[in-house]
């Protein structure tokens, strides 16, 4: 069987999606999608939706690509012609320690996150503020995976090949398959 050439990338904040999106993205030859890139604007300001959506649907014309992200409203959009779904479903420990880890290191680094937005993490923002997105991850890890539990189990999916990864190993071990 050829490798799929659609795949969206699924998974709380924290659990690693997108440093594996990227690395199936150059495994595949696929160009990599990242949705929060498409979502944020400069200073922090979210996308409204008509932008949001036009922006993800020029990225998802092309014939193939690696989709980083979730955003449950795009999902009949995004599923449409996905080939392939993997979820990174790490358990809360461990995806709460790489958020912390990521959070920190961004914070020490100033690194932008997405290129010409000039939005960078700062210690406060990820540890003492309302918007945390270690906060958020703590919010919303039980309802994502719910979500994604119901959704692999959902017939309307079942044309979509649906991969749950749930250890460091296990992402290995599905990238060795690939070559």
């Amino acid at each position: 069987m050829d490798a799929p050439r659609r795949i969206n990338v699924v998974g709380t904040s924290g659990s690693g999606k997108s440093t594996f999106a990227r690395r199936l993205a150059h495994q595949l030859g696929q160009p990599y999608v990242e949705m929060d890139a498409l979502f944020w604007r400069p200073g922090w300001q979210e996308s409204d939706d008509p932008s949001f959506f036009a922006r993800l649907q020029r990225a998802l014309a092309q014939p193939g690509w690696v989709l980083d992200g979730n955003y449950q409203r795009t999902a009949a959009m995004k599923w449409r012609d996905v080939q392939m779904i993997v979820w990174i479903d790490y358990s809360l420990i461990r995806t709460l320690y790489q958020a912390i880890s990521r959070a920190l290191r961004r914070s020490f680094s100033g690194e932008e996150l997405w290129p010409g937005t000039g939005n960078r993490e700062s210690f406060r923002r990820s540890f003492l503020s309302r918007d945390s997105i270690l906060l958020w991850t703590l919010k919303n890890f039980r309802s994502n995976r719910r979500r994604y539990v119901e959704a692999f189990a959902d017939p309307r999916l079942a044309h979509i090949q649906r991969v749950r990864l749930r250890s460091p190993a296990a992402v290995e071990t599905f990238l060795l398959s690939l070559h």
